[in-house]
């Protein structure tokens, strides 16, 4: 079988995905991915042979479940609306960021200032954190195509919780992450930062995120948009927005 990928010059636009691709995308354990690429090679800045387009990954709810939807609730015994109603409005945004600590973020956590157990609460994430169904194996082969893949992400350095469980570093690296830059989505400086810092047009870049509005944000300043919703979708998407993805499985011979 061979996924093919032939990337056009893109223009900055927004997808929404509708409806389910053509050719869902295969379980890595039935067969392997070979991956024949003809996207454009550009020589820049500290790079050569880069191949273009570079990607740029949301990480949680897109590659990665996050379980503060379920689980966390859960763990403190309480429903999501009354943890939303109950909680601090600003802690986790500053956790995210980078301006507080996990200990400082324990003791303002509820609004009321109620203690709780962090260690528990921090277990708690590390088991709920899996990947996405069919992410892990888009992933690996994209990486076997040797695209450029980076995380572009809202998350505070537990970050590394995920990456110890699921080592999301073998596909991508850990570049932009809210609590390493300071600067959360959809900030678009922080998008410029992305720019900035890859050295690349926003044409050359594509960001996939679950999030409408940081996927927006993404197409003020040029960079193309996929709004994430699965990862079959994610295929289609690619496809509509002209990357040629075929599916050919050769059947062996008895």
């Amino acid at each position: 079988m061979a996924l093919t990928f032939r990337v056009p010059n893109v223009s900055a636009f927004l997808l929404k995905s509708s409806q389910s691709p053509a050719y869902p995308y295969p379980k890595r354990a039935k067969m392997s991915l070979n991956v024949r690429s003809n996207a454009s090679l550009s020589a820049s800045a500290g790079s050569t042979n880069r191949r273009l387009p570079i990607l740029l990954f949301d990480i949680m709810d897109t590659l990665v479940r996050d379980p503060f939807y379920h689980d966390v609730p859960a763990f403190f015994g309480m429903s999501l609306k009354e943890l939303i109603e109950c909680k601090h409005p600003t802690a986790w945004i500053e956790f995210e960021k980078g301006m507080i600590d996990e200990v400082e973020l324990s003791r303002i956590f509820f609004k009321d200032g109620r203690s709780f157990d962090l260690e528990g609460l921090k277990n708690c994430m590390r088991r709920g954190y899996s990947y996405i169904e069919g992410v892990e194996e888009l992933l690996h082969t994209l990486k076997q195509s040797k695209y450029e893949i980076h995380a572009f992400t809202n998350y505070p350095i537990w970050y590394k919780m995920i990456e110890d469980k699921l080592k999301v570093s073998r596909y991508l690296s850990w570049t932009f992450c809210s609590c390493i830059n300071g600067k959360r989505k959809p900030d678009p400086d922080f998008y410029l930062d992305v720019l900035s810092q890859l050295e690349v047009n926003s044409e050359n870049c594509i960001f996939i995120d679950d999030r409408l509005k940081n996927v927006e944000a993404a197409a003020e300043v040029g960079i193309v948009g996929l709004h994430f919703k699965n990862t079959n979708l994610l295929l289609q998407d690619l496809s509509s927005m002209g990357i040629d993805i075929s599916v050919e499985e050769n059947h062996r011979q008895d």
